[in-house]
């Protein structure tokens, strides 16, 4: 009997399936999804060209979330986030010609406090770490002096040597009776051995795992992911920055080298804003409903570090972003609103570097207006796809007169920083790209600060000395394999 007939059949059945399954999703993403232009067009080109990859591609990266009041916001909280922006309205509105920190200001506060309820607050202490080992050491004492509660959230979080360090007082902290969660992503944090979970629940530590994988294996929500990293400890201390929690972030991974990344300590009341943070991602992943009373006391105490380059009475505005609210990303308004506001000069460190349109010309219109525009990335690609798109990017933007610097070549450049005019400066999580802005949950402090601007400023100078600067002539040079690399990247950044 020939069976020809029937495998020809089943495989035109097959390939007519997987045309109408695209067909219908290219229908979806034009009149349902509200993406943008850039990210619509490279799906449509790909479920196009390549129908079955680009199916089970779309499957894996392309879907979208249902985004219906995700973080829940209940009556208690409500209240806090309404007394927050008439407490930052009246701020913005009687001590405008007094508060150094608003001076200037003021239309950028609004702004944000406008499109991501971020609360301004100004009786704040900030330290910067620009090493992860200091940053980890000041962690690791300030958990040990928890008294209460802690609150720890990492996209990474692995079981390795300093991930033990961390989860050995953890449980020490436990069995004293402070109340500890910890909240991980699940695709960042897959390397998070379940028995070190397990060994968690037991010892009455709450674990959550956002957006979990099935069997570890299959996430139906891969494309989506919790890239935010915040410690409140008592309410008095919070932490947030770039760095994870893994051994290749302390440069015991040859294949990077040394890490260089930026941190942040907080005190004062950002840090409630910090901890509405966790607590809305804790209770949409664990759906455990936290008596705020505990965790908002008026009366919480304000313990000031002993390291003598504390910056105190910081202004200060907690700002997440996410893909939960598809109008606005706000993190990147921040960073445009920062752009545009230069008079002097705007720093950019992010180790992916790509860019919308909007924040292209926003940039390209600095560079034009005299603005000094210095971008730092990477000088080696831990995603090689990610990494050649940004070095299109930041290298279409020379000819407008931007400077360009990718770091030291033995280390890996991690940080996110933002810092213009000696005046405001912007450090947290979200990358200066398309899938930070609008595909991952992040949170970034946006400090109101003359002399933290200094500080950051004088630490990219510092990396600069580290860097080679990529001019325009040596830009131009690049090898033929380099520009067809950045060509295919930049086709796919938008889904990058």
């Amino acid at each position: 009997m020939d069976l020809s007939f029937f495998k020809g059949s089943l495989y035109e059945i097959i390939a007519t399936a997987v045309f109408v399954i695209n067909f219908l999703v290219i229908l979806n993403l034009i009149f349902r999804e509200k993406r943008s232009i850039e990210t619509t067009v490279a799906w449509i080109l790909i479920l196009s060209t390549i129908p079955a990859l680009g199916f089970v591609l779309y499957a894996s990266f392309g879907r979208g979330i249902s985004k219906d009041n995700m973080f829940k916001i209940k009556e208690a909280e409500d209240k806090i986030i309404k007394n927050n922006i008439l407490d930052t309205n009246a701020k913005l509105e009687y001590a405008n010609q007094f508060d150094p920190n608003i001076v200037g200001h003021r239309d950028m506060i609004y702004a944000l406090a406008n499109s991501n309820n971020a609360h301004f607050t100004d009786n704040n202490t900030v330290d910067i770490y620009e090493e992860s080992q200091e940053f980890f050491d000041y962690l690791l004492e300030e958990l040990k002096l928890a008294k209460q509660y802690i609150n720890i959230q990492f996209y990474i979080f692995k079981d390795d040597e300093i991930g033990n360090k961390i989860l050995d007082i953890l449980l020490e902290k436990a069995k004293e009776g402070v109340e500890v969660r910890l909240l991980y992503d699940a695709v960042g944090s897959r390397l998070f051995n379940d028995k070190s979970i397990a060994n968690l629940k037991k010892n009455g530590i709450k674990v959550g795992s956002f957006f979990p994988s099935f069997m570890k294996i299959v996430n139906f929500n891969l494309n989506y992911r919790n890239h935010r990293k915040i410690v409140v400890i008592d309410g008095n201390v919070g932490f947030v920055g770039g760095n994870n929690v893994g051994d290749e972030y302390l440069g015991k991974d040859p294949k990077f080298g040394n890490w260089r990344d930026t941190h942040l300590r907080l005190t004062g009341d950002c840090v409630r804003d910090l901890n509405i943070r966790f607590i809305l991602d804790w209770r949409y992943t664990t759906k455990e409903n936290l008596e705020l009373d505990k965790y908002f006391a008026d009366d919480c105490c304000v313990t000031l570090p002993t390291n003598s380059s504390t910056t105190n009475n910081v202004g200060i505005q907690i700002v997440s972003s996410g893909p939960d609210i598809t109008e606005l990303d706000e993190i990147k308004y921040g960073y445009i609103k920062m752009i545009q506001g230069a008079k002097k000069y705007i720093y950019m460190q992010s180790p992916y570097f790509i860019l919308d349109k909007t924040l292209t010309d926003t940039i390209k219109i600095a560079c034009l207006s005299g603005i000094d525009v210095r971008i730092m990335i990477p000088s080696k690609p831990d995603h090689p796809f990610v990494y050649w798109a940004s070095y299109s990017y930041a290298g279409e933007l020379l000819k407008f007169g931007a400077k360009l610097y990718t770091y030291d070549e033995n280390s890996f450049l991690h940080a996110k920083t933002v810092v213009m005019d000696d005046a405001i400066c912007s450090i947290g999580t979200a990358n200066m790209d398309i899938r930070s802005f609008e595909l991952n949950f992040e949170v970034n402090a946006f400090m109101y600060s003359s002399e933290v601007a200094k500080k950051q400023r004088l630490i990219f100078e510092n990396d600069m000395l580290n860097s080679k600067e990529v001019t325009l002539d040596l830009y131009n040079s690049r090898s033929t394999s380099v520009k067809i690399k950045e060509s295919i990247s930049r086709l796919l950044s938008p889904i990058l």
